[in-house]
């Protein structure tokens, strides 16, 4: 089954899978920059996409630079809504403490994951129907 969608896209680097049945297309810096320790920066890729109704596009950290040097997105996952027609730019923070971090143009930086989605009906009500989980909140089904 082939679930590929057709994309519009002006980028200096285009994003792509780095292997096959990949969920995320990296996206590489257009610039050098260099994040301090505890610092972040947004940094541009030079990508603009078009997006399909009924598309969104979720831009998620490289698990590579999250592990190895503390590199993560502020936002994520950051959302590209179909009607954005504007360069994504990734706001990348060094969660380090000591050491900064060096991107140069080309560089992977984050991977874009382009989904479908629905849009949802909220219909009001006075109550909501019970469940088993109840008002019970974060971390309550780890007890």
């Amino acid at each position: 089954m082939d679930s590929s969608v057709d994309v519009l896209i002006a980028a200096d680097y285009v994003p792509a899978y780095a292997h096959p049945g990949d969920a995320g297309a990296d996206l590489r810096s257009a610039v050098d920059v260099v994040i301090a320790p505890g610092e972040r920066s947004t940094v541009p890729t030079g990508v603009s996409i078009a997006l399909p109704d009924g598309f969104v596009a979720f831009v998620v950290p490289r698990s590579g630079l999250a592990a190895k040097h503390g590199i993560t997105i502020v936002n994520s996952p950051g959302t590209v809504d179909a009607g954005y027609r504007g360069e994504i730019r990734v706001t990348l923070l060094n969660t380090d403490a000591s050491e900064p971090f060096s991107i140069a143009a080309g560089d992977r930086i984050a991977q874009l994951i382009v989904m479908p989605v629905s849009r949802a009906r909220f219909v009001p009500v006075e109550t909501l129907p019970g469940t088993h989980r109840g008002e019970s909140g974060f971390g309550s089904t780890g007890r």
